[in-house]
């Protein structure tokens, strides 16, 4: 069923939500009146302030960008409904929109969101889906309301986890199955046959933003427990650990490792079983890990193989790593 095109404001800001804006300007069937993101902020090691991914995909396509703080200001509301939009797409944008702006588009706003709701809300579903040992999550079309990620579901697509996925592998995947299902979304609204369902808050858990301190592993609990982490914390904020000897010295990081939950020790938690050109043995509460990429301070992201041949010292069998307390 051909319908007219609808008049679009897309929001979003970091690369997940720039591959659907992608998806939308491909498309060509609905045109993108403007597009919303986050003011530019200071990032990577040099702080040099950026555009986000979707303000440079919106400028390469030569889409107006409106990158207000918020929505307190009623200029910037006003410039809003001053596009006329029929629909506003929102994807990972980082503002909970007020009512007033939810009401201003005549079909109301969208959400893409990274899980099969009601399963994860909030700011990190992707990376609390690896961490909790999901086997499968999915991206969730939904019509927005007031609260965080409550409304009713427009449609949802599912794909496995993956036992060694990182949370950059899955937001890969959930990014190229969002697209068309974000692209059947806007079709069923514009044809006006969209039959929204109801969430079921029962079924609901909270995924929180993912906090630096969270990324020190903590040697005590079980091999299993700690693969996951440093799964979902990939590609932030990356897990780490210190010598036991220096627990204040530079951030070890590990960025990626695979859990021996079978092996059965009597070391210390963090003690190094053994190390060599296969990984680093660390004990854990319950099983190993065996370590296979690291970063070392001030260097870049090495097989443990490679790091061996000038570190194998510092890494010997019965070296201790720290937990984040300092203690072992």
């Amino acid at each position: 069923m051909s319908t007219t095109p609808l008049r679009l404001i897309f929001a979003g800001t970091p690369d997940f939500a720039a591959h659907h804006l992608q998806v939308l300007i491909d498309d060509g069937s609905h045109h993108i009146v403007a597009v919303y993101s986050q003011p530019d902020r200071p990032a990577g090691r040099g702080k040099k302030t950026l555009p986000s991914a979707v303000k440079q995909c919106a400028e390469a396509a030569g889409i107006p960008v409106f990158q207000p703080i918020n929505f307190k200001d009623a200029a910037d509301r006003e410039l809003l409904a001053s596009h006329q939009a029929d629909l506003m797409i929102v994807v990972a944008y980082g503002l909970l929109l007020p009512q007033s702006v939810l009401d201003t588009p005549r079909l109301g706003c969208v959400n893409v969101h990274g899980s099969l709701l009601p399963r994860w809300r909030g700011a990190a579903p992707i990376q609390r889906a690896i961490e909790a040992g999901d086997p499968s999550t999915g991206v969730t079309i939904m019509q927005m309301d007031a609260g965080l990620d409550t409304g009713a579901m427009l449609s949802k697509v599912s794909c496995d986890i993956h036992a060694t996925d990182s949370a950059a592998d899955l937001f890969t995947r959930l990014a190229d199955i969002g697209g068309p299902a974000l692209l059947d979304a806007i079709a069923t609204l514009a044809q006006g046959c969209a039959q929204p369902e109801a969430q079921d808050d029962t079924y609901t858990n909270y995924a929180t933003k993912i906090a630096k301190a969270e990324a020190e592993i903590d040697w005590q609990q079980d091999a299993i427990t700690l693969d996951r982490k440093i799964r979902a914390f990939n590609p932030f904020p990356i897990c780490y650990t210190r010598f036991a000897a220096s627990p204040h010295d530079e951030r070890i990081k590990v960025w990626r490792a695979e859990p021996l939950s079978a092996l059965n020790h009597n070391a210390k938690a963090g003690e190094i079983l053994s190390a060599d050109k296969t990984g680093i043995t660390v004990a854990c509460g319950h099983g190993a890990l065996r370590l296979l990429d690291l970063q070392m301070p001030g260097g870049k992201v090495l097989a443990v193989g490679d790091i061996l041949n000038s570190r194998a010292a510092q890494f010997s069998p019965g070296t201790l790593l720290a937990s984040p307390s300092g203690t072992i």
